[in-house]
């Protein structure tokens, strides 16, 4: 049974012993399966997401709902229900600062999508036209500086529903509450090809350390910036004579292309996270995750120190006959 056909619970909240315990033997109590529970601690936040099977449970699903709210009251934690039901159409949030380019590639291809695009937030109103241009609503969280309220930006994901965040050029960093409420399930371009030039001012970063390629990558947000799972990375080249600004121009296009193709491989749930990286399944869509696969036919696969790899695999072929 996938995840979408179990009920979705979260608990969030000041770490605390025993947390665990309480909540598994309510749901065993009322007749309860857990198939699956991921949870950690950062920064003595606690976070656990498990998907459950309810179908034969001894309650009814408002029981069920008080029942955790009342477990939750009492521990000092936020827990939210979402029974398969209710998880038909998955909503997606895009949070956006001032660059259009990623905005508008994702509104533009909203219908192709296994998902709604709920609500469109920036800390900045600049992008409000654009969202009002889809009929989609446009909430401001920033103040004058751009400074983002998290307590209103949590309350507006609750209200939309939200499944996938998606941060098309947000450039703010997301508290550790948020991003351990919605792990796996938040989305980011980064303007470099990472791990390299992780932070701030990435194409900057690469020119001044003379890169002759440069790139950028869609990955998954983790609580360590710009460090989360790789999704898809996209390449261009850097001529001698580039300036920062050249760069940005030759790398929006690439950052629209490689995000949108990371929400729809999410979306399709056609990639999953193991260990810390990213893994495809089985899927008959076409993806390009990288590099043209045209270009394989251009790349060397030749022997490496009297060894014959596979270009594929990378696996050794045996000694070369040289």
């Amino acid at each position: 049974m996938s995840s979408r056909e179990l009920t979705e619970i979260t608990v969030v909240g000041n770490d605390d012993t025993g947390l665990v315990a309480r909540v598994t033997t309510l749901l065993f109590e009322r007749g309860i399966n857990i198939e699956d529970v991921d949870q950690a601690v950062r920064d003595g936040i606690f976070r656990m997401t498990m998907h459950v099977e309810t179908s034969e449970m001894t309650v009814d699903e408002h029981q069920l709902r008080r029942d955790l709210a009342a477990l939750g009251d009492d521990l000092d934690v936020d827990v939210r229900v979402r029974f398969p039901a209710e998880r038909d159409t998955r909503q997606v949030a895009v949070l956006v600062t001032k660059e259009t380019h990623c905005l508008r590639r994702l509104l533009n291809a909203r219908s192709d999508l296994d998902a709604e695009i709920g609500v469109v937030i920036g800390n900045h109103d600049d992008l409000e036209p654009v969202a009002e241009e889809h009929g989609i609503p446009f909430h401001d969280v920033g103040d004058e500086k751009g400074v983002h309220d998290e307590e209103r930006l949590l309350s507006l994901l609750d209200d939309y529903d939200i499944d996938l965040l998606v941060l098309a050029r947000f450039m703010r960093i997301l508290s550790p509450e948020i991003v351990f409420r919605y792990e796996g399930r938040i989305i980011n371009i980064h303007p470099s090809l990472l791990p390299a030039f992780p932070g701030a001012k990435a194409y900057r970063q690469a020119k001044e350390a003379g890169v002759r390629v440069a790139g950028v990558t869609a990955h998954y947000v983790t609580t360590d910036l710009d460090q989360g799972p790789i999704v898809t990375q996209r390449v261009f080249n850097v001529p001698d004579d580039a300036t920062v600004e050249a760069m940005c121009e030759r790398g929006q296009p690439l950052e629209a292309d490689a995000l949108l193709e990371a929400v729809r491989l999410h979306l399709n749930d056609d990639v999953s996270i193991r260990r810390g990286r990213t893994e495809l399944s089985d899927s008959d869509e076409e993806y390009n995750l990288g590099m043209p696969s045209e270009l394989d036919e251009v790349t060397p696969d030749g022997p490496i120190d009297g060894v014959r790899m596979d270009s594929v695999t990378g696996e050794s072929l045996g000694e070369s006959d040289d």
